[in-house]
This record gives C-alpha cells, structure tokens and sequence, in this order.
C-alpha cells in the first residue's frame, strides 16, 4: 500500500554537502600536499570539513525522515483543540502541517497554501501534496490552494489557527517578510493563536507580529528533532 510521503526537505543543500564530505575525505587521500607556487598546502585538514559536512548530511536527513513528524507534534500540541477550528498552514509544503491539524478537527477545515519551489522538498507539487491528503484520509477537511504569503486572499480574522514551518525565511526580503507578518496578524480571528517556526529570522518575526499589536512567546529550539535547530514563535491576538 502507497504510503504519505513527506520529502526531503532542502535538497541542495544536503547535495551539496554530500560533495563537500566526500572531496573532505578523498581529496587528502590522492593530493595530500598541493603546491600552488612557492605555497605548499597540506589538505589532511579537509578531513574534518568531510565529517563535519558528513555529520550535518545526517542530521538533516534524520530531520526529514523522522524529526520534522516529531517537531510537528511540538507545534500541533501548543493549540488547544476543540476540533471546529479554521486553520490556515502558510508554506504547506506537502501537506505535513496542515494534514496533521486535519486530524485534530471534527467539522473544521484546514487549508495549506504554497508556491512550491522545488528547491525547499523533493517532489514538491500540489499534486504530491494532494496525494498525501487522500493517503491520509483527510480529505473533506483540507484544502490546498496556490497561494503567496505576503499577499493572502483571505478575509480579515478568518482563521482560528495559524501555522507554518520553514517557510518565512524563503522570503528574502526584510519588508516583504513584514507584509506576510502582517498578514498573519490581519487573517488571525481575535483570540486566535498561530504558531511560526523557522531557522532565521524568529526574533525579526517576533518584532513583527509585536508591531501589529499580537502577543508573542518563543520557545527553543529541540535540538534532537530538528536540524537546523527549529525554534518555535506563539502568538496571540
């Protein structure tokens, strides 16, 4: 039987650091002295950068596979549930975070929007992610739509739930990361709760959602079930 899969998450970066742990480790062995004019340099020391790269590869794969399910749970844990919630999942991905709070509820919804870059997931499409909410058996409680963070469709306080992971940090620029702050703050129902983790930029997101008049709490990373280490931002309105 098909089982929900969930991907690899940032691809090219764990390529990369394939490369840069295996020329870490053979490079020493055929070229242990490499003279570039009246330089000799000896590359022994690039054993430590391949097990370091080598080290950090297994990490993120573990973070994949086994501690992104984990530190989902964290994160579906500091809502308190009472299954009719509207949930909005902002860089779904495909389907982690939104198929999981699905599962919490009883007559709510939960929608997942992405633009689905290829370089964040392997195989990352609205079409695997929709396969992942029918292998769930979830799929009269989710919605998954095309959808920018910085510019949402959605109607002022018309969520309940917000949540999103790894995700923010795709948005390069400082006032564009503001704007879906922002936005956030604007579709997120008076006393509703959301709930952002992300590897940079946490205490700019806090500043954010602060200036928008939200209550912000942060709490640290896991560092057994996330790599990089993920910590989490709960805010309040």
């Amino acid at each position: 039987m098909k089982k929900p899969n969930y991907g690899i998450d940032a691809p090219e970066v764990i390529r990369n650091l394939i490369i840069f742990s295996v020329l870490g480790f053979l490079l020493p062995q055929f070229f242990p002295l490499i003279k570039i004019g009246p330089v000799n340099f000896d590359t022994r020391g690039f054993n430590l950068m391949g097990l370091g790269c080598g080290v950090m590869t297994v990490w993120m794969l573990l973070y994949s596979l086994y501690g992104k399910l984990k530190h989902r749970d964290r994160i579906l844990n500091m809502i308190n549930w009472k299954g009719t919630e509207m949930v909005l999942d902002i860089g779904t991905g495909r389907g982690l975070m939104a198929i999981g709070a699905a599962k919490k509820l009883t007559t709510g919804k939960s929608i997942g929007i992405d633009i689905w870059n290829m370089e964040d997931l392997t195989q990352n499409s609205m079409a695997n992610t929709l396969d992942n909410v029918i292998l769930e058996g979830v799929e009269n409680k989710v919605e998954i739509k095309n959808e920018n963070a910085i510019n949402l469709s959605f109607a002022d306080n018309s969520f309940d739930i917000i949540i999103s992971n790894l995700c923010l940090h795709n948005i390069y620029n400082a006032g564009d990361r503001k704007k879906a702050c922002n936005e956030i703050g604007r579709v997120l129902k008076k006393g509703g709760t959301a709930v952002i983790s992300d590897f940079r930029h946490i205490k700019e997101y806090k500043n954010n959602f602060e200036q928008y008049g939200l209550h912000t709490e942060l709490f640290p990373a896991s560092y057994f079930t996330t790599f990089p280490p993920l910590p989490i931002l709960k805010i309040t309105k």
